[in-house]
């Protein structure tokens, strides 16, 4: 199949492209590279898959543009000079905390960026569009596990608000266009190439140059850490899933729409992740214990059932395990890096 895979030098899109080319599919990856976390890591990204393709001779299989999804003229470009089978969108401008301070970045990257895909999707009559949501819009809710059917009516951030948004607009399209739509709220993804500004990866050079990391709530939040292998085993799993058309609860409206949560269904204390992280690195945390941050949740927990049922979705990476593999890349990289 040939497929788009928007941010394709972001964390997730780089592992799924990956897949993807393994699978035998074409893919073309758009990202603008922005400066939200250091683009050398994106750029290294991007580097790896040109350094992977020509290893396994795939380069006739992968193309990247750079381009901006908020740039109407430019995606309007990309989806009139190609024909997509499938389109995972994952582009976003992502951080909870980021948007207090940056809101425009979010509706510029999230909403019109997004409404841009789903227009370039219209236009073309996509087979199947697959969208990256987010579990923060389960804002505080006080029912765990986080199901797909529980209300996301009171995001605490406006990175949540902005993910609640694009699954409206999803089943909007859905609706007046027989659109099919996925929308996959993704529970605390980590792994190697991971983002910098997630509290694995500061965590992990903080411990190791032996400077203290600021635990938030006294390391008793829990979080459905999800390793990234595992993720994308979700996502492949879904592609040739397209939802059918469906009456929607309580409504008239019908629509090929569909959500599911991609998580570990295993949430874990703050305190077990820092452990892991000091067992991979060898050395202990110097802890700054702190109360909760502005738009954080205390827990976050995946009801995962749907998924299972829909495509087997069965993670079976343990955060040991898992946090192992991403130290082990972060020692490489940033030894390479500084050489």
């Amino acid at each position: 199949m040939n497929i788009l895979v928007t941010g394709s030098a972001g964390f997730i899109g780089f592992h799924l492209t990956k897949s993807l080319l393994k699978l035998g599919h074409n893919v073309l990856g758009i990202d603008n590279i922005n400066d939200y976390y250091d683009t050398s890591l994106k750029h290294a990204r991007n580097e790896e898959l040109i350094r992977f393709c020509k290893e396994n001779k795939y380069e006739k299989q992968y193309e990247f543009i750079l381009v901006d999804i908020a740039n109407s003229a430019a995606v309007a470009d990309i989806f009139n000079n190609h024909i997509f089978d499938r389109v995972i969108h994952l582009a976003a401008q992502a951080g909870v905390r980021y948007s207090i301070d940056n809101p425009t970045a979010y509706v510029n990257s999230n909403l019109v960026g997004f409404v841009n895909i789903l227009e370039g999707c219209r236009q073309q009559s996509t087979a199947h569009l697959i969208y990256a949501s987010s579990s923060s819009v389960y804002g505080m809710n006080t029912k765990i596990p986080f199901s797909t059917s529980d209300r996301v009516d009171y995001p605490i951030s406006l990175y949540a608000a902005t993910k609640k948004s694009n699954e409206l607009m999803a089943h909007a399209y859905s609706h007046l266009f027989n659109l099919p739509t996925t929308g996959l709220r993704f529970f605390t993804v980590y792994g190697p190439w991971g983002r910098p500004d997630m509290a694995y990866y500061s965590f992990t050079k903080k411990i190791i140059n032996n400077e203290t990391i600021d635990v938030f709530n006294n390391g008793q939040m829990m979080r459905d850490f999800t390793y990234i292998d595992d993720i994308v085993q979700g996502i492949v799993g879904i592609i040739n899933k397209p939802p059918a058309l469906k009456k929607m609860s309580g409504s008239s409206a019908q629509a090929a729409y569909q959500i599911y949560n991609i998580g570990n269904n295993k949430p874990i204390t703050l305190d077990r992740f820092i452990q892991a992280i000091e067992t991979a690195v060898g050395k202990k945390a110097l802890r700054n214990n702190k109360p909760m941050q502005p738009g954080d949740v205390p827990t976050t927990y995946a009801d995962t059932a749907e998924l299972m049922h829909a495509v087997g979705f069965q993670p079976s990476t343990e955060i040991e395990e898992g946090i192992q593999e991403f130290v082990d890349w972060y020692q490489s990289y940033t030894e390479t890096k500084n050489k």
